[in-house]
């Protein structure tokens, strides 16, 4: 048997104007005459997302929920090659801590997924520095919520530049510029059109980091192809991890826009998995990409509650035997 915990991403479809990914565009910061000014209005912005997401966790706990994804968009303009001087972590502390000491208290995971420029295999020395400066500010907010940063962060091996596996090789090259600190903060997943589950396999074991196995990308990206075979790497790349393993579910919105993702998740699909898997590891946290977030959390459990072979735990968990 093994235990399915189940999380959603960033945003509460029943939360009302809680939304942790307010900002403010540089175009808009340009106009306040007054830089000071224009930087307070960034940290009142950036407060005002944090404390959001502190009403998210509480909505978590309340609703029984024990996996959530941050959103990257907490400190809005914190990396912009104009604002660098703007020590944007000090007035944010205390909110900061508040929602990492509420995560601890109530035994929830939480992670980020920074967004798709983020390369760590880029040619470009500008892009690849500048995504060393977007992981910085990630494992800075981990560790000023007080939140062990161990693999917390996962991302996409980044852009396949039309050559595979002189992309894979130059994000091991490049890994070695990687301060450790972020290193090990991350993971690594299988993406839906350029890098393959092998591909992924072959980069987290090299370097010795957990796979976070993305089983819609799989089959958008090789339906006819077994992941099953593969099935034993991943869960070792997860033996040295603080943490249980992890996977992303979501479901196609549609066959011929297969690679977009619905607003819930097919049970059956997640089912085809979880049969797969179940009693091969004690624990798997599930985390759902589908539109409706928690919305698609809640409905994807009362689906759960019609399968045989499982035994609810609470709101977002139950075993699969």
């Amino acid at each position: 048997m093994t235990l399915v915990r189940l999380g959603y991403v960033a945003m509460s479809m029943e939360v009302k104007n809680a939304s942790p990914s307010k900002t403010m565009t540089f175009a808009q910061f340009q106009k306040i005459t007054d830089r000071e000014a224009a930087l307070r209005k960034l940290e009142r912005i950036a407060l005002q997302n944090i404390n959001n997401t502190l009403r998210l966790l509480k909505h978590n706990a309340a609703s029984g929920i024990h996996f959530y994804r941050l959103t990257s968009r907490l400190i809005p303009l914190a990396n912009h090659e104009e604002l660098l001087d703007w020590d944007y972590m000090k007035p944010l502390q205390m909110a900061l801590r508040e929602v990492g000491d509420f995560a601890k208290k109530h035994n929830m995971r939480i992670d980020f997924h920074p967004d798709h420029f983020v390369l760590l295999n880029s040619p470009k020395a500008d892009i690849f520095r500048n995504s060393i400066i977007t992981l910085k500010l990630h494992y800075l907010l981990l560790k000023n919520m007080g939140i062990n940063a161990t693999h917390r962060c996962v991302l996409h091996v980044g852009g396949n530049y039309h050559e595979t596996e002189k992309s894979l090789e130059r994000f091991v090259d490049n890994w070695g510029n990687v301060p450790r600190s972020i290193q090990k903060m991350l993971m690594l997943e299988n993406d839906d059109t350029s890098f393959t589950v092998d591909d992924t396999l072959y980069l987290c074991e090299k370097i010795g980091i957990p796979l976070v196995f993305d089983y819609h990308h799989h089959l958008a990206h090789h339906r006819d192809v077994h992941w099953e075979e593969n099935w034993d790497r991943i869960i070792k790349t997860w033996e040295q991890s603080p943490l249980p393993i992890k996977m992303h579910i979501s479901s196609p919105k549609s066959e011929k826009e297969f690679r977009h993702h619905s607003d819930y998740v097919d049970p059956n699909m997640l089912f085809t998995f979880l049969n797969e898997i179940k009693g091969s590891i004690p624990q798997i946290d599930c985390m759902i990409e589908a539109k409706q977030k928690d919305q698609a959390l809640f409905q994807l459990m009362e689906d759960v509650k019609t399968w045989s072979n499982v035994e609810i735990v609470d709101p977002s968990s139950f075993i699969i035997n």
